[in-house]
């Protein structure tokens, strides 16, 4: 048994069963044996998944790229990722800023948001080389004395954060928690008792498609992701706020292919429904509802730009960067297979780009893009 099993079976012992959201913390981010916190890279062709940044540097150059003009327009050279794993997008972002746009890189603050320490050990020897001009953070709460002028960012971030699971009580018309206990060797699924933790669906959902709803859908809620957008927004005075995930809109949240949700667990780069399996040893992640994070924000008044996929949104920026005398660099062969594979709608052109920004506070109302 694994460590984080281990973990999990005591924390159960002592309160009895747990939702899930608490199994996928202590699986992921437990700082003595989470799967986040290995010593051994769990992204690329020896991990367990891939990641935009895994492909090479293009990503983080296009994104360098489109970053610059965006500064511009904001007049300040401020850059803040959240969750940058092992730093290295970090890098590749930094190092084309200093050889494209050194005027721009010498004033670039970039600073980055990690809760763990471990992590940041691991970005802070990946960008030993870049001397001051990134700073550390290990929370967004740490920053709430300060409004951002600039960029925050955040690649694959929220679709790892923790989620509730709701499966729906047809006889009952209710939502119920779907939460684990353990059984013998195993950990599997039970119903929570009934509580106050009732999915925001039950109100926003029309009665006619609740009709429609078989008996035990299953969907998933996460409340992390959307507090977490509500922080940013709220640290953003002017400029963008922008993620790269996996996700959908509220309208295919509820498809009837989704009976079963979208969570699930990675290991070795092979797909698995053993969610409750092997904790701590594979990635466990589930789709964005973006419709839930988008509305999080604009209660604060942030404007959503737009919602696309990462095909569309990096194939914009590679139309301007092709354009002669865009002192974007040479378009290499190793750039061209880069960018197909980014792309192309088998590889990594799932996740959708969402970006938002605030207008002049002094404007009477908040501009977006």
């Amino acid at each position: 048994m694994s460590t984080a099993a281990e973990i999990i079976r005591a924390e159960i012992a002592k309160c009895g069963a747990i939702s899930f959201a608490r199994f996928m913390q202590l699986a992921l981010y437990c700082p003595v044996c989470g799967f986040y916190e290995k010593e051994n890279d769990t992204i690329g062709r020896r991990g367990d998944f891939y990641t935009s940044v895994s492909v090479g540097s293009l990503f983080g150059e296009l994104l360098a790229f489109q970053f610059a003009a965006w500064l511009a327009e904001v007049g300040a050279p401020k850059i803040v990722e959240a969750g940058a794993h092992d730093g290295k997008l970090a890098k590749d972002i930094l190092t084309w800023l200093q050889l494209r746009r050194p005027e721009l890189a010498a004033q670039i603050e970039y600073w980055i948001i990690e809760p763990s320490s471990r992590r940041q050990q691991w970005q802070r020897e990946t960008l030993k080389e870049l001397g001051s001009q990134v700073r550390w953070f290990e929370s967004i709460a740490t920053l709430n004395t300060t409004r951002i002028v600039g960029i925050i960012f955040s690649n694959e971030l929220l679709d790892a954060m923790p989620v509730h699971r709701y499966g729906w009580d047809a006889k009952r018309r209710e939502w119920f928690e779907w939460g684990v206990v353990a059984s013998g060797a195993q950990f599997v699924w039970t119903r929570l008792p009934h509580s106050n933790h009732t999915s925001r669906f039950t109100l926003l959902i029309p009665p006619e498609l609740l009709d429609a709803l078989p008996d035990g859908f299953t969907t998933e809620v996460r409340p992390a992701a959307e507090e977490w957008w509500l922080e940013a927004a709220n640290l953003l005075e002017r400029g963008k706020l922008l993620t790269f995930d996996y996700g959908l809109v509220d309208a295919d949240v509820f498809a009837p292919h989704r009976a079963n949700g979208t969570l699930r667990a990675y290991h070795r780069h092979r797909l698995s429904a053993e969610v409750l399996a092997n904790p701590g040893e594979q990635d466990l992640t589930a789709h964005v509802n973006f419709t839930a994070i988008q509305k999080a924000g604009e209660a604060v008044g942030l404007r959503t730009e737009t919602l696309i996929t990462q095909a569309q949104f990096l194939t914009g920026i590679a139309g301007l960067a092709w354009r002669e005398g865009s002192g974007f660099g040479p378009w290499t062969e190793a750039r061209t297979r880069q960018f197909k594979t980014l792309t192309h709608p088998e590889h990594l052109a799932a996740p959708s780009a969402s970006w938002c920004r605030f207008g002049e506070l002094g404007a009477g109302h908040r501009v977006g893009a």
